[in-house]
Formats: C-alpha cells, sequence, structure tokens
C-alpha cells in the first residue's frame, strides 16, 4: 500500500485553559485498523472528535493526501463516519429506521440493497427489525450503531469505545466484526480502553496519556512490549 488514507499531524484540543490533546500525530494506511488506547482521560475520545470535526482542534488533518472539509457535514459525504461511545441509537424508533436514518444521503434504491446486505451481515438484527432500538440488549445495540454508520458506505469507519459495557463473550463478537470490516476495505481507527482486546485485532496502535502519543508501533509490538504489558495489560513481564 502507498499513501495514507488518514494523517492526523500536531492535533491539539483546549477545554479553557487546559489542553487535553497536546500535539497529537498519527496516521493509517487505506484497508488498516490503527487503534489508539490508554487510560480514562487520556484524551481518546477527544482525539477521534477532533478528525471527526465535531470540536474545534488546531493541527493538520489529512484524508486522501487533501485537507478535509471543516464540517462533519461534508466529511461524512468525504467517506468518514463515527460510531460515538454512547452509541446515540433513537431508542423510540425501530431498528429498521435507525438503520434507514443512517443512509439519508444515498437514494432509495442504495439503502434497500445496503440494508439488506448488512441483515445479512447482521441476522441478529433481521430478526428485530420491527423492535424498538430502546429494547436491545447491550450487545445488539452496538451491532445497530456499527450497521447504522455502515449504511452510508464509509471508507474511514472511526470507533469510539465499542466493547464498553458488554460482556467478554460480546465483546469477541464485536471485535470480530470490526475485523471483517476491514476485509471488506473499510479502514477503521479504533479507540479503546480495552488494549489487549484492541491490540489483537489491529495492524498498529497508540497508546495515550495525559494527552500525549507515548508509544507507538505495530500492534503485534505493543503487545509484547513489557511496559505495556504490566501498565495497560495487566500481565507483569516475565
Amino acid at each position: 500500500m502507498t499513501g495514507h488514507l488518514l494523517e492526523l499531524t500536531d492535533i491539539r484540543v483546549s477545554y479553557g485553559h487546559a489542553e487535553v490533546v497536546q500535539g497529537v500525530s498519527l496516521s493509517m494506511q487505506p484497508g488498516s485498523i490503527v487503534t489508539v488506547i490508554g487510560a480514562n482521560g487520556a484524551g481518546k475520545t477527544t482525539l477521534l472528535n477532533a478528525a471527526m470535526g465535531i470540536i474545534p482542534s488546531s493541527g493538520s488533518v489529512l484524508y486522501d493526501g487533501k485537507a478535509v472539509p471543516p464540517s462533519v457535514e461534508a466529511r461524512v459525504a468525504a467517506g468518514f463516519c463515527l460510531v460515538p461511545e454512547r452509541r446515540e441509537l433513537f431508542s423510540t424508533m425501530t431498528v429498521e429506521d435507525n438503520i434507514e436514518l443512517g443512509g439519508f444521503l444515498r437514494s432509495r434504491r442504495e439503502r434497500t440493497e445496503t440494508s439488506e446486505q448488512l441483515y445479512d451481515r447482521f441476522p441478529r438484527l433481521r430478526e428485530r427489525r420491527k423492535q424498538l432500538a430502546g429494547t436491545l440488549s447491550g450487545g445488539e445495540r452496538q451491532m445497530l450503531a456499527l450497521a447504522r454508520a455502515l449504511m452510508s458506505k464509509p471508507r474511514l469507519l472511526l470507533l469510539d469505545e465499542p466493547s464498553l459495557g458488554l460482556a467478554p463473550r460480546i465483546v469477541a463478537d464485536i471485535l470480530k466484526i470490526v475485523s471483517e470490516l476491514r476485509e471488506s476495505g473499510v479502514s477503521i481507527l479504533l479507540v479503546e480502553q480495552n488494549a489487549r482486546a484492541a491490540l489483537e485485532i489491529a495492524d498498529y496502535g497508540y497508546l495515550m496519556e495525559l494527552g500525549e502519543v507515548k508509544l507507538s508501533g505495530p500492534a503485534s509490538e505493543l503487545s509484547s512490549n513489557p511496559a505495556l504489558m504490566e501498565s495497560y495489560l495487566g500481565t507483569a513481564p516475565v
């Protein structure tokens, strides 16, 4: 692969006088999974929101080698899509209607074709397509959030803590789906507190602490780094 799909350079975000993201730079190749790991408060979600254009930031965001458009809507049209930590589903609407809303930029024919493909990928959602989103289990809600995002046919999927609040077995199912999305050509920037799970499926990783990148490298190397293992994976070096 040549060229980067996404390049963040010297990204800085401040809330009042506090700089919560301090000069973070990262890049990712097309068709890859890149994960940003770290403890709560490290600045991971803030970095993701800055990349999406949800919050103001300084620094450079390049997409396919070009400066990204400033608005969230323009970034969605360019191929970005964010699945936020709280999933932000419409609880009083059906599964089917939530998925439909994800394709608002597509023609009706495209929406119909894509939704059928998504029901094949998420058969549990097909079974519950007439059910209200607010009545789904945590794992089903995460699947629905992913399906709604995929309705826009993104090239770059930004995932914020997809394992949050889920049982380990469900986390494994969700991350298996994320890994399969890479095989279909979707590039994924994954923010996760569950470092071990994230590094198992990622190609490359960045460790953030207090708004800064402290370590980066191929995921396989990070997962075997003694300091990282002891601090974030809960395993002391042998």
